[in-house]
């Protein structure tokens, strides 16, 4: 199937997981994944109103956004940031979803460009106590939400998910709620956030049910190898 035709399809399953959690249907923002994938691709996709791409790696996604720069559009590093990339990310990405450690949103704020707006964060977190995701612990995210807050450069906006791969819809939904019931707890505590980035292709429903405000949807909008 065309791209176009799979962005249809994925945008009307989250208008049926909305419908079904009893939520508007423009409460949850679909983000499309473009690693790997081409900028025709991205471009085409583009052409049918969708503005926001994830880039997993941090080169092929500067390429990218520069090659795109005419279409204006909203780009997000949703893969993991090294110290010897900050520089990169807080110059040419919009949003940043996978920050788990002060010292790196420290970098990314000293480096933001004062010609920039504030680099939109959000604190990926380990929901499920996965042995080999990044992310910081669920019990030490307060803390760190707090420090990364207070930087000049950067705007947090909330947390993401990664978990392991669900058996079944109710274990997936499960381990989402958990990354809600943590991401009320700091607003609660006074943090202004509005991002929860959970949910992918295979999990979208669950996590729109328990409440996530954007999912990260990849090859079924571009396809395994990234589209054409």
């Amino acid at each position: 199937m065309t791209i176009e035709t799979n962005l249809q399809i994925v945008r009307t399953r989250i208008a049926q997981a909305c419908h079904g959690a009893g939520r508007s249907s423009d409460a949850v923002q679909l983000l499309a994944v473009s690693k790997t994938a081409t900028p025709e691709a991205v471009a085409r996709a583009a052409a049918c109103g969708q503005r926001d791409f994830g880039e997993n790696y941090i080169q092929e996604g500067v390429e990218k956004i520069a090659a795109l720069a005419h279409l204006g559009l909203v780009w997000h590093c949703i893969g993991p940031v090294q110290s010897n990339k900050t520089r990169l990310v807080a110059a040419h990405f919009d949003w940043v979803h996978s920050v788990d450690r002060l010292k790196i949103a420290q970098r990314l704020s000293e480096q933001r460009p004062p010609t920039l707006a504030p680099l939109n964060v959000c604190i990926q977190v380990n929901i499920d106590a996965g042995a080999n995701k990044a992310g910081v612990a669920p019990h030490e995210t307060l803390a760190l939400a707090h420090a990364i807050a207070a930087l000049p450069h950067v705007r947090l906006r909330g947390l993401m998910t990664l978990p392991e791969p669900a058996a079944d819809f109710a274990t997936a939904l499960a381990v989402h709620r958990q990354a809600t019931v943590l991401f009320d707890s700091l607003c609660a505590s006074g943090l202004a956030l509005d991002t929860l980035s959970m949910g992918m292709s295979a999990d979208l429903e669950a996590a729109v049910q328990a409440g996530s405000t954007l999912v990260r949807v990849g090859s079924a909008i571009f396809g395994a190898r990234g589209g054409a």
